[in-house]
């Protein structure tokens, strides 16, 4: 019988897809048990990181010996809250193992192979050129110990970003869109501003995901953030941050006792700072950020290069003197992309990758 591997590989990433966002600073893997080339089980990343898909895979099936494990990620040869993968994996008796990626994790690193080969199980890395960039964010991780950052935001064909007669700038389908991307994110990072300016919910409003509430941190240094806001009713659903000065310590009281947690910081101007907010946030759980805000605070990531990943919802309509900008639109137009990722209806989608 001739295998395709790949077809089992691309499928474990598709059941990876299902959790990106949900996983904690665990990377979301997916994982499918073939025998005699048929799909007898299959497993993802639990949400917060565990147990692994691995496991989920194998410990729903009582016999498989003999089978062929595929999996997104290298299994995981380190205890930690819970027993490596490659247990399971060997207790099981799966006769070949099919791996994507090699871990980063220096607890695992081209550790699993040696394992299973010592228990005579093959082992082989099967690149997968369609998912190359799946693991993107956890790599980054891996390597700086500080969350991923992705930027968006919305602008007219003439590069508004503030619509002075509607609340929005983009169409309902681009709108739907940013619901959906919020999903594949831990949490969302906004400022005082522009929440006060919007009144937004920052959550996912799409059927089948809206039990999604990402985690919010807004930056609001000066405590400015309004007491009636739409927000505050999700405040008991989602844990919801406030990024403020040191100086600001006997002002915070009155916010964490409606329910804001308080990190107190001494400056967020310089890169240095930002990145050692970042790293605070990934020590805390949280590997992959959403920022929605303004254009001032998005130039400010762009100036400093701590942006990873940027999309730009462009529309096909000019604002003129119904659009607006609080600071300079040079930089969205300097990260512009020539390449459309999507066409919504009108609206244009770009991705910019730094």
């Amino acid at each position: 019988m001739i295998i395709n591997h790949n077809q089992f590989i691309d499928l474990a990433f598709h059941l990876a897809e299902k959790n990106v966002g949900q996983t904690g600073t665990n990377p979301s893997v997916g994982c499918v048990i073939v025998k005699n080339g048929t799909v007898i089980s299959s497993g993802v990343t639990s949400k917060n990181g565990r147990p692994h898909s691995e496991y989920n895979a194998l410990n729903r099936i009582k016999n498989c010996k003999g089978a062929s494990l595929y999996t997104t990620l290298e299994p995981c040869t380190h205890t930690g809250k819970t027993p490596p993968c490659v247990n399971i994996i060997i207790k099981k008796k799966i006769k070949n193992v099919f791996y994507a990626f090699e871990d980063p994790d220096i607890r695992t690193f081209k550790k699993a192979k040696k394992i299973l080969k010592f228990n005579k199980i093959n082992t082989k890395l099967i690149r997968s050129k369609k998912f190359r960039n799946f693991y993107k964010s956890y790599f980054h991780n891996k390597k700086t110990y500080k969350s991923f950052v992705t930027g968006k935001i919305a602008v007219s064909k003439d590069f508004k970003t503030i619509n002075k007669k509607d609340k929005w700038i983009t169409n309902y389908y681009s709108r739907k869109i940013v619901h959906l991307l919020r999903n594949k994110y831990d949490c969302v990072m906004s400022t005082s501003k522009s929440i006060n300016y919007d009144n937004a919910l920052l959550n996912c409003r799409i059927d089948g995901l809206d039990n999604n509430r990402p985690d919010l941190f807004i930056v609001d240094l000066k405590l400015k953030l309004k007491k009636k806001l739409a927000l505050n009713n999700l405040l008991h659903k989602r844990k919801t941050y406030l990024i403020t000065l040191n100086k600001n310590y006997k002002k915070t009281s009155d916010y964490k006792a409606r329910g804001f947690k308080i990190i107190l910081i001494n400056s967020l101007k310089t890169k240095k700072d930002f990145n050692l907010l970042y790293k605070r946030m990934y020590k805390i759980g949280y590997s992959r950020i959403f920022v929605e805000t303004g254009l001032t605070f998005l130039n400010h990531l762009i100036k400093n290069n701590i942006l990873n990943d940027l999309y730009i919802f462009k529309t096909n309509k000019n604002l003129n003197k119904y659009g607006t900008n609080n600071d300079t639109s040079a930089y969205i137009k300097k990260s512009y992309s020539k390449f459309t990722t999507i066409n919504l209806n009108g609206d244009k989608l770009f991705k910019m990758n730094f």
